[in-house]
């Protein structure tokens, strides 16, 4: 395809529309946990920037993950909303590489992000006496920073490849925004190239930040056991643990879209699985990472007593 005929090309979502019965159910349901989550995040940023308390590495960290979270949910929730609710689910090509480099650019900054916020609490539990040297604010920055450009580069060099390819067929994608293996399952000529480096980029990316954030559990787990304190090694199970599923399931359901066949690739089941890390994922994540949390719970209390001293 030459580059005039890509600047006017339109791709189709097919998206759930094989349960045309089910459309407005599933929009209303995804408005609520859209809004949810938004709310939700938004609250922990305005919350963190209000309570001086909340000012350590931990709740920075936690801001700025609610932050990317934000983007994140915003790069693929509102064109599927709208798609609920239209018999014209398009997007241009121009769209399509934008959406797909956005959400590349959030998901992989998000992998190692995951893996610095484990590392903060390894160093706070494990070594607290140079808990403040190793996390200082400017540590905090570089982790952070380094998460994004790990993320930047993960987005250009694999949303070059795919729209790279020749795209002369069939223009319907089987998924609800444009991700890597559908949108290479349409291109008309060989992807092995292409399928190669997706593996190498995911393998390295995911399980690596994976295998950080294990780790630095791991050694959390073992030190508190170390302790001989059946309430810290209640408290720190009970954290580390609800902690790890919500992260086995970000990247396990990343592996299973991404680390498969081509010809695997197109099923109902890769819909659902992609609703794990893009929808529900960041629904659950400010409820698992912070509302749970004492220090959060006495923030909210002062400011909520706060407004209400302030009121006439």
């Amino acid at each position: 395809m030459d580059k005039g005929n890509r600047t006017t090309m339109e791709f189709i979502f097919i998206s759930f529309s094989n349960v045309p019965e089910l459309q407005f159910f599933l929009f209303t349901l995804f408005l609520c946990i859209y809004n949810i989550s938004m709310a939700a995040h938004m609250f922990l940023i305005v919350l963190y920037n209000l309570s001086s308390s909340l000012h350590t590495p931990m709740y920075f960290f936690l801001a700025n993950f609610s932050f990317l979270e934000i983007c994140y949910i915003s790069t693929i929730s509102p064109n599927m909303l709208k798609n609920l609710l239209s018999n014209h689910k398009t997007i241009t090509f121009s769209g399509c590489a934008v959406q797909m480099y956005c959400f590349l650019l959030l998901a992989s900054t998000e992998c190692y992000l995951l893996a610095a916020m484990a590392y903060d609490r390894y160093n706070a539990i494990c070594q607290p006496l140079l808990y403040n040297v190793i996390m200082s604010r400017n540590a905090c920055v570089k982790l952070i920073m380094c998460s994004w450009l790990i993320g930047l580069m993960v987005a250009i060099i694999q949303t070059f490849l795919t729209f790279s390819l020749p795209f002369c067929g069939p223009n319907k994608i089987n998924h609800f925004y444009c991700d890597i293996p559908p949108v290479m399952a349409l291109a008309c000529s060989d992807t092995k190239f292409n399928e190669i480096v997706t593996f190498i980029i995911i393998l390295l990316l995911v399980v690596g930040a994976f295998l950080l954030t294990i780790v630095s559990y791991t050694r959390i787990i073992w030190t508190i056991i170390k302790y001989h304190s059946t309430a810290g090694i209640k408290k720190a199970f009970s954290t580390c643990t609800s902690h790890l599923i919500v992260v086995t399931a970000f990247y396990g359901s990343g592996c299973v879209m991404y680390l498969r066949p081509k010809s695997t690739y197109g099923t109902d089941i890769d819909k659902f699985t992609s609703l794990m890390y893009t929808i529900i994922a960041p629904l659950i994540n400010p409820f698992i990472y912070s509302l749970r949390n004492s220090d959060v719970k006495y923030a909210v209390r002062k400011m909520m007593h706060n407004i209400k001293i302030g009121q006439p």
